[in-house]
């Protein structure tokens, strides 16, 4: 018995990894079948695509100049220390607080004062009026006798049944004449996951294009992504104990961009890696947006995730918890006198030689992300600890490589360290505003079908959606005011954000009424009444 046991280990194992793989299978294929077929053939095309140079040598003169860098500007920085300590030869103190922003409370008010508690639902009836993000709506099933205009008003029932967690039956009881059986058949025939997403990266387009460039500035390239525990009824086959958070439950793997905005969302099990689900969003999220960087958590990163971020051309940025124990890696071995300062923190060389000799066949992996021939997490079950493909050590050596770069540049640079610190601080606002919205049964998921749950996780996405951009139209009139405009100092600026739900009202009987509009534009200046800056808070 003992003997079968460790053999059922070992072939897990092996499945795992896809050393061993099942013939007719999808997820566990031959793990050949998940690379471009044509890699070969369009190598130059495809490494242009990635944005990756054809000789890996060009790598080398990157990771030289950042412990150059780190090593020349050691003794000029107070915040950190290198030197032989049994705790970890690193010591990096806490970022002093920032300046608090002073005026943002007002304006939010004067949010409130203006357009009054405003429901939930009509933030949503705004956004979908205003973007038009259901005009691509079509029956799943063929053609439809539904008027344009009686179908959105079910839809937009739906979503908010299904995104604030309450159900189809509480919202059919609302203030409106649509019954809860032609709701339910709206929802089965016409709402896809698929079509839900499309809903809601058709609202995050909508608000890069109605941002005012002179108040929120450029567009962002960089995302910051967490998970989420949302608690589930055991009944369903996706739940499971998650040891990090406690209880029963799955995780909801988020990715917002700088400005609030959602641009990517899926369902994990609390077992999960988040490293796929990062690459996943990042190089998957469907908006106009473009990654070029991607804020995460301790739990987020690991050295292959480095290695695969590398090749994919976006900058994995993690706020390491124990980075007092981080090694980094010399450039060439026979330098122990080089980089004199940076000693007690160093390791072994980088393994270039493995590199270059696996460099195409890592390109061909990312290659395969990129375009989607197999899912990243099919990928990435080729790089598991339990391996031995020699493209998974390279793999690693490129993820040592790199994670080198980012430390040394993390300890030297404090702007990046706040630049991190920021970008996760959004996405633990975006969970307070999940919270809010999520308010049904207890923020319980009470389904055992998956497409149900994730139809509930995608739905909580376009309501979150609205929600920012909705606040983004209030927020910009408002502050196209020069009276109110002159209250913004640098803190307050770098603190503005769409996502509060101050004057949000997310419960009560659900009343539709597209014919009510928000009066946004034009029609929202409201008159002056004295200077703003001596309004009560």
């Amino acid at each position: 018995m003992v003997y079968e046991i460790v053999t059922f280990q070992a072939l897990r194992d092996a499945l795992r990894c896809k050393e061993i793989w099942v013939v007719g299978a999808h997820s566990f294929r031959d793990p050949e079948e998940d690379l471009p077929a044509d890699f070969a053939a369009r190598r130059v095309e495809n490494y242009a695509e990635l944005r990756k140079p054809l000789d890996p040598k060009d790598f080398i003169a990157e990771m030289q100049a950042e412990l150059e860098a780190l090593d020349t500007a050691l003794p000029k920085l107070d915040w950190v220390e290198i030197k032989d300590r049994k705790s970890g030869a690193i010591k990096l103190t806490k970022i002093e607080a920032a300046d608090e922003p002073r005026n943002l409370r007002k304006i939010k008010n004067e949010v409130g004062r203006r357009w009054g508690s405003v429901p939930l639902i009509d933030m949503l009836k705004e956004a979908v009026l205003r973007t038009g993000c259901l005009n691509a709506v079509t029956s799943v099933v063929g053609g439809s006798n539904l008027k344009p205009e009686v179908l959105a008003e079910r839809l937009i029932l739906t979503i908010y049944g299904y995104g604030t967690n309450t159900g189809i039956r509480a919202v059919a009881s609302g203030g409106h004449d649509h019954r809860e059986d032609d709701i339910r058949y709206v929802r089965r025939r016409y709402l896809t996951p698929q079509i839900a997403t499309d809903i809601a990266i058709a609202i995050a387009n909508a608000t890069f294009t109605a941002r005012d460039v002179e108040l929120w500035g450029e567009g962002t390239t960089t995302v910051a992504s967490d998970s989420t525990h949302v608690r589930a009824y055991d009944q369903n086959i996706f739940t499971e104990w998650h040891s990090r958070y406690g209880g029963r439950g799955i995780l909801i793997y988020w990715h917002i961009e700088r400005g609030s905005m959602v641009v990517h969302s899926q369902t994990l099990r609390a077992s999960a890696s988040e490293v796929h689900a990062m690459i996943e969003g990042a190089v998957r999220h469907g908006t106009t947006m473009k990654v070029e960087g991607n804020y995460v958590d301790s739990h987020g990163q690991t050295e292959i995730g480095f290695g695969v971020s590398r090749l994919l051309g976006f900058d994995l940025l993690p706020r390491i918890k124990q980075i007092n124990k981080v090694k980094l890696y010399r450039v060439e071995s026979g330098e122990s006198d080089l980089h004199s300062r940076l000693a007690p923190a160093m390791t072994r060389p980088i393994r270039w030689e493995l590199i270059e000799q696996n460099y195409d066949q890592m390109s061909k992996y990312a290659t395969a992300i990129k375009q989607g021939t197999a899912s990243t997490k099919a990928i990435l079950r080729r790089f598991t600890e339990s391996a031995s493909h020699p493209t998974y050590q390279a793999m690693l050596e490129v993820g040592r490589a790199q994670k080198t770069i980012f430390v040394t540049r993390y300890l030297r640079l404090r702007e990046l360290q706040r630049e991190i610190q920021e970008g996760l601080n959004v996405v633990e606002s975006s969970n307070g505003a999940n919270s809010v919205i999520f308010n049904g049964k207890g923020g319980d998921i009470a389904t055992n079908r998956r497409e149900e749950l994730e139809m509930s996780v995608l739905c909580l996405r376009i309501l979150q959606a609205a929600l920012v951009y909705i606040n983004t139209l209030m927020l910009q009139d408002v502050l196209t005011e020069p009276e109110w405009v002159k209250l913004l100092k640098p803190a307050d600026r770098r603190g503005l954000t769409p996502l509060f739900w101050q004057h949000v009202q997310p419960y009560g009987e659900v009343r539709l009424d597209v014919a009510k509009r928000l009066p946004l534009g034009r029609t929202a200046r409201a008159p002056k009444e004295g200077n703003p800056a001596e309004r009560p808070e």
